[in-house]
Order: C-alpha cells, then structure tokens, then sequence
C-alpha cells in the first residue's frame, strides 16, 4: 500500500513542478508512517513539511497543493490536511480487502519483493559469513545468538530477492588450534597412564577427551611420550610462571616428539569439531552453503597475493624484522603486523587476504557477522581492503551482542576456556530450537540480550513465541472443527463476501496482514529480522482478539466463508513470518 500512495504522491509533486509551484532541483525523499489512531486515517505523509524551506512557502499551503494535485485511485478513500501539514490518507476497505486474496493467491510465496534486484531486474549478490567459531570446542549460547540472526537475516534477504550465499570461515590455522591439539595430546598421555599438572592455558572441556579418547582406543600408545616430555620446559601459571611461555613451550616439543604425527593429531582434534559444529548447527537450522577453510588460503597464496597487493601500493614496511601494514593511513589507531618476526603471518594477514578473496567473488555485498568484543577490529579490515585496492563500502559489518542467560531471575556463569559454559546443545535441549531462534532475533543485534530461559519454556501467552505459533494452531483448530461438523469451506465464496467484513477486529486484522510485505522489506532493507518478530507478535495479538471476540463458524454461509478466507490468510502470513525466523508452524499445541 506504501509504494501505490508514495507513487501518487511523486506524481502531484511532479505535477506542481510543471506548473512550476515546485522548484525543479528540489529533493523529494516521501515518507509514509502507519498512524496510530485510525481517526487519523492509515497512513500519514510529513512530505509538504519537508518541502517547506526550500520551497520557501508555509507547509500547510504545500500540502493543500500537493492534495490538490493528487491521481485519484481506487485505494483511498479520502485525504486529509491535519495539524501544521501533514497528509492523512484513508484507505477504501474494499481495495484493503483485497489483501486477502493476494496472500492465498500467493500462498508461501507471499512477502517477496525485488528489492534485492539491481535495474537490470536481476538479483544482487550478497555473501553473508556468520557464527565463524574457533573450532576449538563446541558452540556455547554466545555463537547462538549469531547463528540464528545470521541464518534469520539470511532468510530475510533471500525472501526480498538477493541472491545470498552463506558462509562459515573455519579458523583452522593458527596458535589456538595448536593449542587445542597440544591440549588432545596431553589429554591422550594421560590416558597412557602420565601424571603432570595439566596447562592453565589448555582447552579443559570434555570435549577435549572425547577426542583423547577416540586417539587413545584407536591408536593405544603409539604417540606416547614419557613425562616430562623435555628437560627444560618454563614454569606453568600454578608454579608462578608465565601461562603463554608454557604452552607454547608444550606446543613446539609436542610437534618435535611427534614429527609428522602431529599433524594426524591436529586433524583429529579439527575433524572432531567441526563435525560436531556442523552437526549441532544443523539441527539448529542453520546451514551453510560453503564452510571456506583459512589454510586454503595459505595453500592457495592467496595471503602471499594480498601481501604482495599492499607491497605494490607501498602499504607496508618493516621494523625490527617484521613486517607491517600502514594502517594508521586509513584511520586505524596503530599500524598492524602482517609478518611476524619469525616469518609467520598473523591472523590479520589472513583474514585480509580472506576479504580480498570475497570481493573478487564478483559479490556486490559482503556481510560480516562478529561479536560485538571485534568493533575495533572493523577499521583495520576496512582499511586493508581499501589498501588492496578494493571498495571498502561493498563490506558491511554488523556487531551481536553477547547473549546473557537467566535461569530463576539468577544469571548463568560462563567461562570458555576453562570449560565452564552453557552450549547451543543444551540451550536446545532446555528451551527447543524454535524458543531459543525467536529469542536470539526479539532484538535489535547491538542490543544487549537477557535470555529468560524459564519464560522461553513457559507456554503462557507472556511468552512470544508461544503465542505466535499458538496463533497458526488455533486457525488450524477451526478447519479442524469445520470438518467435524462435515462442513466445507469455499474459498471463492469467501473472497467474493470479504467485503462483508466490517467488524473492528476483522478491519484491524487485514489492516495488519496489508502491511507484511512493508514490514519485510523494511527488515531486509535496515537488517533487522527483529521486525518481523514484532510483526507476527502483534498480527498474534489481533487473531487472538478476534477468534475471542467472534465465531467463525457461523450459518451465514457468506460470512462463514469470508471469515475462514480471512483466517486462512493469516495462518498463511503466520507460516511465513516463522519461516524466515526458522521457527516451525505447528498446527496443533
């Protein structure tokens, strides 16, 4: 309804320009707002106040004009002037109405648009890269929230026309995941029947022995080194040494005892989770159409090819033996390493040749997904992408708040790396995937988060997700009911008689499912998938309203029908909306 008012409204604009009321360089941005008091009308425009100043003329008498000049169309019912200027619109009922047809005609496909299309009519690329967890242990509640708004927001873009393609980026190079295997190993010898204090700095969760475990059963001894593995190791944290210097120390005797060994243990420990990352994803309802490895880029030279980039446009230097990126050039605080001073390139160097690779994809968007702990990370990838020679502005990044747990108003500790944490799996097993998808997206992403465990369990109507998904059984409740009493429903009946009605809650409910397809492309358009949450709680609002205040299944054959087409709309805009948050429709609870 939006885009058929805005373009009248363009059109009397552009009538006022002709007859030369209007300047011609005039820059005319039209916004049209759902009123909140329907006395006020549907919808209202502030378009003649905007045009005021540089009209030079008082915005009520512009807004008489503009009326004045209005297309006439069957889709409203009357204009009016109110206040200093703004434009009411009233909307026919009838033409309203004929919401209800589109949304059967349309069915599942109802809520797309092109928005995502370019001039040419043709779908926009967008890489999205989400969730991106070190494999170093399974996915806790933090990466959920990620997931589900990445997987959320990918639907989304998918349903306003984009092309989008989903993507992991699976850390599988660098020190924590030598301290992950350095961590399976020392696990493993003591399986083998060694003693020692195991690291501070290790991964301690039981995951890490599941994965000994299966080293251990399968290969018995094989790898076992007496303790202690060198003469000379540093003190560990708890003889008052220094944590980092311990591990690391752990980690360059553990690839000297084992030799090529090591690798076959470093890929145990990286398989092992990141099947157990994908397998929990999955049954998230999360999926991915490439999970792109970090050491493909090393084996590719695609670091060296990004190096190389920022060396030709004289970008980096080096000092003390290393070698740096000017990142100070593009507004980062300090310039970065890229080349340590033992030849190893840093994570930075990696993850900039990572976004070289993106770009050259031919994508016209790339998105990135990060905790909100990486805001300071975004300059210095943009300045690298800059320095490369590439658009900057083609990559948006969006920061997620860390999601925090509450369970009987107490709030649930966590801590990673000492395995102390509440992981996606068991977030699910307590709440279910559809509670903890609809939590994750309640909000704006750079929200702060309290997730009440007790309210995502709760079947009241207090919690949302329940009482949206009760709105879809509740419909289904009264085909089912229509079938006991060996009635049938005519859907042509139904839309021939849809202008029967009149009542308030029937004219609030089409006004509602009139503004689902706005709702969509404003979410997709601002990401925010959380509108489409608020969206289907208040269409709830008004299906609950009204299945309490009428009967649907009444002798009047006309308005039985019409009543059941107009429901069925709503269960259909329901199925939809839960869609695309990647939560189920049941139709019965």
């Amino acid at each position: 309804m939006k885009a058929e008012i805005s373009q009248l409204l363009q059109q009397a604009v552009k009538n006022l320009q002709s007859q030369g009321k209007l300047p011609d360089d005039i820059n005319v941005i039209i916004r049209l707002e759902n009123t909140r008091d329907p006395a006020h009308g549907d919808l209202a425009c502030n378009l003649a106040m905007m045009l005021a100043k540089p009209a030079k003329s008082k915005p009520r008498d512009i807004a008489e004009a503009i009326v004045a000049e209005l297309p006439v169309s069957e889709l409203v019912e009357k204009v009016e002037i109110a206040g200093p200027g703004f434009i009411n619109f009233y909307l026919n009922a009838g033409a309203t109405a004929s919401i209800v047809k589109q949304i059967l005609e349309a069915g599942e496909n109802f809520g797309q648009s092109k928005i995502g299309h370019d001039k040419n009519n043709k779908p926009k690329k967008i890489q999205i890269e989400y969730v991106s967890a070190n494999p170093t242990g399974p996915l806790h509640v933090g990466h959920g929230r990620g997931a589900a708004y990445g997987a959320t927001l990918s639907n989304l873009l998918s349903t306003a026309g984009y092309q989008v393609h989903r993507e992991y980026y699976v850390n599988d190079a660098g020190r924590q995941m030598d301290i992950l295997c350095a961590s399976v190993w020392l696990r493993y010898l003591e399986l083998c029947g060694e003693e020692f204090e195991f690291p501070a700095n290790g991964y301690r969760g039981d995951y890490v022995w599941d994965v000994a475990a299966t080293l251990h059963r399968e290969n018995g001894d094989k790898f076992r080194h007496p303790w202690p593995i060198a003469k000379n190791l540093p003190k560990d944290e708890h003889e008052g040494g220094d944590k980092e210097e311990y591990i690391d120390a752990i980690i360059e005797h553990a690839k000297t005892l084992l030799g090529d060994d090591y690798h076959f243990v470093f890929e145990l420990g990286l398989n092992y989770l990141v099947a157990d990352i994908r397998d929990d994803l999955e049954h998230f309802g999360v999926e991915f159409d490439e999970w792109f490895s970090e050491r493909s880029l090393m084996d590719s030279d695609s670091v060296k090819t990004a190096l190389d980039l920022l060396q030709e446009n004289d970008h980096v230097y080096e000092e003390n033996g290393a070698l740096w990126f000017r990142s100070t050039n593009f507004g980062d605080e300090k310039d970065r390493v890229v080349v340590r001073d033992n030849g190893q390139t840093t994570y930075f160097a990696s993850d900039i040749a990572y976004h070289l690779n993106k770009l050259e994809r031919g994508f016209d968007t790339v998105i990135d997904i990060w905790g909100a702990d990486h805001h300071g990370y975004v300059p210095r990838v943009k300045a690298g992408i800059n320095a490369m020679g590439q658009d900057e502005n083609k990559l948006k990044v969006l920061l997620v708040q860390f999601a925090v747990l509450y369970r009987a108003g107490e709030k649930v500790p966590m801590s990673t790396r000492s395995g102390q944490f509440v992981t996606l799996r068991e977030l699910r097993k307590e709440v279910g995937s559809d509670a903890a998808r609809f939590f994750y997206v309640m909000r704006k992403c750079e929200q702060h988060m309290d997730f009440d465990l007790d309210l995502a369990k709760s079947q009241t109507n207090e919690n949302p997700v329940y009482y949206i998904q009760y709105a879809h059984a509740r419909v289904c409740s009264v085909f089912r009911q229509l079938d006991e009493k060996n009635m049938q429903y005519d859907e042509t009946v139904g839309l021939d008689n849809i202008a029967l009605l009149t009542e308030t809650h029937e004219q609030a409910l089409i006004t509602k499912l009139s503004r689902y397809s706005e709702t969509i492309e404003s979410a997709a358009k601002n990401y925010e998938p959380h509108q489409i949450a608020y969206y289907l709680r208040e269409l709830a609002n008004d299906l609950h309203s009204y299945y309490n205040a009428h009967h649907f299944i009444v002798d009047d054959e006309k308005i039985r029908n019409a009543r059941l087409a107009l429901i069925s709309a709503t269960r259909c805009v329901v199925a939809n909306g839960l869609k695309i948050l990647g939560v189920s429709a049941p139709e019965s609870m």
